[in-house]
């Protein structure tokens, strides 16, 4: 299988909002905007920003994506 395929699979059925939690959840907005670094993790973070940004946001958007396809995969190995 292809790596966008497997990318695909782990995003399939996950909304933006589940991807937000659970990077909260692992990292938490001060690592978050260590990784990212994007101003709704560094100032005044809440998940209700990060969202308004994100949704309007592609290059942000997939930043995020990407961190949590990469955890993912970390965590299940």
């Amino acid at each position: 299988m292809e790596k966008a395929n497997r990318n695909d699979e782990i995003l399939h059925w996950v909304t933006l909002s589940m991807i937000l939690d659970y990077l909260i959840e692992e990292y938490g907005f001060e690592e978050l905007g260590e990784l990212i670094r994007i101003n709704c993790f560094v100032s005044n973070p809440s998940k209700q920003s990060a969202l308004k940004f994100l949704r309007k946001t592609e290059w942000a958007r997939l930043q995020v994506q990407g961190l949590y396809v990469r955890t993912v995969k970390e965590k299940r190995w």
